[in-house]
């Protein structure tokens, strides 16, 4: 982590030099010292890092290094709110706020002093004491001395019994045929997941099967790890090759450069079909590097390769066919199985006992479905005595048993290898997740905006910070290191969370590198040291006063107990540097006016609020990126937030925006604006204003009065940037209607709703060919809209919802809607008949019917929904279910994987056959 405090602090850094005007005379050669320093340091940093055991002399010097690093940090936000608040023109305030700052100033440069001469010493005694050359010698011996103090469980994995391998039977036989079966072109046919997840395995007793070994003329097994050499391989795979023939390898094999050993291998494989296992690939580059050895003779030649990386398994699809397998943990049943087999395999017939059948299942469960933790687990009270005390006491201790156990540490060490392999950036953004309580759902959105108000994310060239956090989260995805738990309909995450090892991973590097404090009911020793963030899970505000609060930067609050005012009062003066404050899940009376003076702060969302009110201090903020009120019961907001010119993200239900009035079009950062009530005086001036909001991506609207529609149609058409706009008139507005009339709408357009009338289906809407998802709510229309709306070729979402059409009959014509996934059609009191033809909606795989009394019978020709697998009938007349044949419901039960029936009393009838 010292290595990621210092390339962060860089980071920082590069850009406040680029700005020389931005620095104040004397400061610039200050800081261009540190950062050279800095940089010196950095290329030790990397390999002391990845140690998890070295001497005390050098875990003093990495830890100075970080706190020097979190030193500078803070110093470089104390320095740009400082600059921040100088008047752009000199003159009589000038001097009065000169006179104001000069010790703030003083202070400031005096810390830049300090920090120089603290930097400068840490470089000197790395060479004094020469921690370069222990850290260069330490890295190559570190391995060794690990390898003593822990044993490694992937070795045993290439030595498996048959009868030992468990849950994987599907995916065993698919691989082999995807490797005897199909194409005669070259194929890399992958098998991707974290690590421990028994990749080897599967692979090993696929490669060892008897139809692989008839099938290929020769077979060789590569294991490839983090640190490879292209020439190493190539010698490997030369050398088993010869070996398997029992023929002698060229006499000068290990003088070749890579050039002739890959002719040499390209030679040998010439005109035989193989198969050549790669395990344990980790970089992207891989198939570069091995491509041109593997020749393609168009004879079924196979490469098989295991990955902890998506990426890794995709690269190779510029040049070759690919199968990707990504394995997922196994069932409880599965888990409980493998763990019996390794736990009682010489004990009780290999069956466990049954007074141990409940805490079996209790410990298995914390494993959550990974073989190698289940093995591992299994292995060590297959030694202990067959008893409920000391499992029960084991079960109780068992994160501290995975960092005691020689067994178990490897577990740790194992899955540590995945994120030592991780880019800087990365380390921090992964670390994040370990703030969120256990099992928790993470809803990416969020995330993104609190990564971005840490400082995380690198700006890159045509996108957004929040487009570039996108990506950092895929690629923890696709290295096995986060996991995916729901995504929205365009596949893009909508929620993730991590493995329980990985977040017990994380939690003990937050040891280690002071990341983040958890603070609970248990908790009650102070909190001392540069901690950067608190997660508290306790009712009690007593840990105000145990936290040594100078450095944190993060509080992240889990309890949705009211706190005591006093205790947020005081935040700005014992929190003064923090940039994210996350208060949703609690409560407060009020708001205090002090918030208002935590000028640091960028992620600010705050929960329930009874007295309904935001302080009008809340525009000296001048950093806040996000202000999240959609829990905080507060709809006026006061002219202050106008001021807010960073504001890239301001969320709520129904905010006022009639105080800011002009000041809106000011607020230029903006790109999420949800949800704006305009149906009161004085909006036609926030509606003109809206207009100015060039880089809005989101806008929400509630209740827009008639008369104002031309005005805000022409404020709409100016959001050149805009991909979601929501437009909602409320249930009781029986005589508005929503007339918008967007003559040249955003291209960029992808997800639209309107709740409201609706005089006829807008045209404009036909328009939007980049529309995915269109919600339409109490339209009243009465003409079937499907033959218009099928013209938008890439819609994915499509919702006729409450009182949306009134007509009798929908039909759906063979070819409307190719690549529509989710469809809802609900409560409409005239609907009688919904037809589907064959070829129509050939990707639907969600299908909602609710509150629909007259419709008659299950939707003609639903049959031919071949890729259905979710399918609704909510709130429906009891007479429905009965009116339609046993045969009809036998062929959707047996057709459907999940399917709800339930009447208008909401009890379900049927379910799910999954």
């Amino acid at each position: 982590m010292a290595e990621v405090a210092v390339s962060l602090v860089i980071d920082q850094l590069l850009p406040l030099l680029r700005e020389e005007a931005k620095l104040l005379r004397g400061i610039h050669k200050e800081f261009a010292d540190i950062k050279d320093e800095l940089e010196s340091i950095q290329a030790f940093l990397k390999d002391a890092d990845k140690r998890a055991s070295t001497t005390e002399g050098v875990k003093t010097w990495v830890k100075q290094v970080r706190e020097a690093a979190f030193r500078i940090e803070d110093i470089i936000d104390d320095y740009l709110i400082h600059v921040g608040q100088q008047p752009p023109h000199p003159g009589c305030v000038f001097l009065l706020h000169k006179l104001k700052t000069i010790i703030p100033s003083r202070q400031i440069a005096s810390e830049i002093q300090d920090i120089k001469l603290s930097v400068r010493g840490i470089k000197e005694r790395s060479e004094r004491y020469r921690f370069q050359h222990s850290l260069e010698q330490e890295s190559s011996n570190s391995r060794e001395s690990q390898n003593s103090k822990w044993h490694d469980p992937r070795v045993a994995a290439l030595y498996v019994e048959e009868a030992d391998v468990v849950g994987y039977e599907l995916q065993r036989d698919g691989l082999t045929d995807w490797l005897v079966k199909g194409r005669d072109e070259r194929t890399v046919v992958s098998v991707v997941g974290m690590g421990g997840q028994g990749k080897t395995t599967l692979a090993k007793k696929v490669f060892e099967s008897k139809n692989v070994i008839r099938h290929f003329d020769c077979r060789v097994w590569i294991t490839v790890s983090q640190s490879y050499s292209v020439e190493g391989l190539l010698r490997d795979m030369l050398l088993n090759l010869y070996k398997q023939k029992g023929e002698d390898p060229p006499e000068d094999i290990f003088q070749m450069d890579r050039e002739s050993l890959t002719g040499e291998v390209r030679n040998y494989l010439q005109k035989k079909r193989y198969v050549v296992v790669f395990d344990d690939v980790w970089s992207e580059h891989f198939w570069d590097d091995i491509e041109f050895s593997v020749s393609d003779n168009k004879n079924g030649s196979r490469i098989f390769i295991t990955t902890r990386n998506l990426d890794v398994a995709m690269s190779c699809k510029k040049s070759s066919f690919v199968e990707v397998l990504e394995l997922q943990p196994l069932t409880q049943e599965q888990s409980l199985e493998l763990f019996n087999k390794k736990t009682f395999k010489f004990d009780y017939g290999g069956c466990c006992p049954k007074e141990l059948n409940g805490i079996s299942y209790e410990i298995v469960r914390k494993c959550k479905g990974l073989p190698l933790a289940i093995v591992a687990v299994g292995g060590v009270l297959s030694a202990k005595e067959k008893n409920v005390f000391e499992w029960q006491k084991f079960n109780e201790n068992l994160s501290f048993e995975l960092s005691k156990s020689t067994h178990l540490i490897g577990i740790q060490e194992i899955l540590g290898l995945s994120y030592d392999d991780l880019p800087y950036h990365l380390k921090s953004c992964l670390l994040y997740f370990g703030i969120y309580p256990e099992d928790y759902e993470v809803k990416t959105k969020i995330l993104i905006q609190q990564w971005i108000a840490e400082g995380f994310v690198k700006e890159e060239r045509g996108k957004t910070l929040e487009e570039v956090a996108e990506g950092y989260i895929t690629e923890l995805i696709h290295r096995s290191l986060v996991q995916l738990s729901s995504v929205r309909i365009d596949d893009k995450v909508k929620g993730c969370r991590v493995h329980d090892l990985i977040r017990d991973m994380v939690l003990k590097k937050f040891e280690d590198l002071n990341f983040c404090k958890h603070i609970s009911e248990d908790e009650q020793s102070s909190l001392s040291g540069t901690v950067r963030r608190l997660s508290i899970t306790t009712t009690s505000d007593d840990f105000i006063e145990r936290t040594e609060t100078s450095h944190v930067r993060s509080i992240l609050v889990f309890t949705n107990k009211e706190s005591n005012v006093y205790s947020v009062r005081r935040f700005p003066t014992k929190y003064r540097r923090l940039k994210v404050l996350d208060y949703k899940f609690s409560r407060l009376s009020n708001v205090p006016k002090e918030l208002g003076s935590m000028v640091h702060l960028k992620y600010l969302s705050l929960g329930y609020i009874r007295e309904a009110k935001i302080p009008n201090s809340i525009g000296m903020l001048k950093n806040l990126e996000t202000l999240d009120l959609r829990a905080a019961n507060v709809n006026e907001l006061p002219k202050g937030i106008s001021k807010l010119r960073k504001l890239r993200h301001l969320i709520g239900s129904g905010l006022s925006l009639i105080r800011l009035k002009n000041g809106v079009g000011e607020m230029t950062s903006l790109q999420t604006l949800c949800y704006v009530n305009l149906g009161m005086d004085g909006a036609l001036e926030v509606i003109k204003e809206l207009g100015k909001l060039k880089q809005i991506r989101e806008i929400g609207l509630l209740n827009v009065r008639r008369e104002d529609y031309s005005v805000l149609s022409s404020s709409i058409a100016e959001m050149k940037q805009l991909e979601k706009l929501h437009v909602k008139l409320s249930s009781t507005a029986s005589n508005e209607f929503i007339d918008l009339n967007l003559t040249s709408p955003s291209s960029k357009l992808r997800k639209l709703t309107l709740r409201g009338r609706l005089k006829k289906l807008p045209e404009w809407i036909l328009e939007l060919q980049n529309l995915v998802v269109l919600r339409l709510k109490l339209s009243c229309l009465t003409e079937d809209p499907m033959k218009s709306l099928n013209s938008l070729q890439h819609l994915l979402i499509l919702s006729i919802g409450v009182g949306a059409y009134g007509g009798l009959n929908l039909h759906f014509q063979d070819g409307w809607f190719q690549k529509l996934k989710e469809m809802n059609v609900g409560s409409s009191n005239e609907l009688k008949e919904i037809i589907i033809d064959k070829g129509a909606m050939p990707s639907l795989k969600k299908l909602q019917l609710y509150g629909l009394p007259r419709l008659k019978n299950i939707p003609t020709g639903i049959q031919h929904l071949e890729k259905l697998e979710v399918l609704h009938f909510r709130s429906m007349q009891v007479d429905f279910l009965q009116r339609n044949s046993s045969e009809d419901w036998n062929w959707i039960m047996e057709h459907v994987p999940v399917v709800e029936i339930s009447p208008v009393d909401g009890k379900v009838i049927r379910n799910s056959r999954s």
